[in-house]
């Protein structure tokens, strides 16, 4: 039997911050829940996981302050790969991640895919999804870290704002955070880990490779123009050890139960939610 090849698909700090932004969401929506549910078992269960109320409030408060930080730092290190001689070519050729017209063609020959009645269309390196993933952070971090700020520094904001405006950017902060919590534990991880083609899980973003045929079957224009351009061979891996797998493996399906469990008990307990 032959050996599947693989090839790169994510860098390692491409990965590496994905960690990061995983770890810091994980801990956000855990101490965030252990607040907002304070008056249910499931809250004071996540608060007892993280060493009581005050404690979980310390912990939500630095971990925010980390993501904002690990947001920054990933801004600042995408500046250097625009060619900003060749501006629209890098930002809406194929290997770009902004999203543009061939996004919208896609989505309208997967909808007609859907219902029989057209192919299913050939995807380059990043599908549609993919793109409304990575930039769903762009709009949600802003308003996420900043009320967040706001709320950590009260007497600050009401030199500049009156004090009933904390109530308004304290709903803001919750309804954005329960909004970021439903997409990420149902559309991502449906879409990431469990939809049949990446059922239990997708080991991409942990591994950064992915086998071609995988790839000929799921992004069949990436592998296409990587032929093309004489690539391919470039691209080309080892795959990653087997402790280091079983290492993200547990660590992904533990991570991925959590947000399960936290997105489970929210909707049983959501009628004890009051964002005012």
């Amino acid at each position: 039997m032959t050996s599947p090849v693989y090839i790169t698909r994510f860098t390692k700090g491409e990965r590496l911050f994905h960690l990061c932004l995983m770890l810091t969401f994980l801990i956000q929506s855990g101490t965030g829940f252990s607040r907002l549910f304070l008056t249910t078992s499931f809250g004071r269960t996540l608060t007892a996981l993280f060493g009581g109320y005050e404690r979980a409030l310390l912990i939500h408060q630095w971990s925010g302050v980390v993501m904002i930080i690990a947001f920054l730092l990933h801004v600042v290190t995408l500046l250097p790969k625009i060619e900003w001689k060749n501006l629209l070519p890098t930002i809406f050729g194929p290997d770009s991640i902004v999203p543009n017209f061939r996004d919208v063609q896609q989505i309208w020959r997967k909808t007609l895919w859907t219902f029989g009645i057209g192919e299913m269309p050939k995807f380059d390196r990043w599908a549609y999804w993919e793109k409304f993933d990575y930039w769903a952070v762009f709009w949600g971090m802003p308003l996420l870290g900043v009320t967040g700020l706001m709320l950590i520094f009260p007497l600050t904001t009401t030199t500049f704002l009156p004090g009933w405006a904390l109530n308004i950017i304290a709903f803001l902060h919750r309804a954005e955070a329960i909004l970021a919590i439903s997409y990420i534990f149902i559309v991502h991880f449906f879409i990431g880990h469990l939809r049949p083609a990446s059922f239990p899980m997708n080991e991409a973003m942990f591994s950064g490779v992915m086998t071609l045929e995988e790839a000929e079957e799921e992004k069949p224009a990436w592998v296409e123009r990587l032929k093309s351009e004489g690539k391919l061979e470039g691209m080309k891996t080892t795959p990653p050890a087997s402790w280091y797998r079983k290492i993200y493996y547990v660590f992904g399906c533990l991570a991925l139960s959590f947000g399960i469990y936290l997105l489970i008990n929210g909707l049983i307990f959501s009628r004890y939610v009051n964002l005012h």
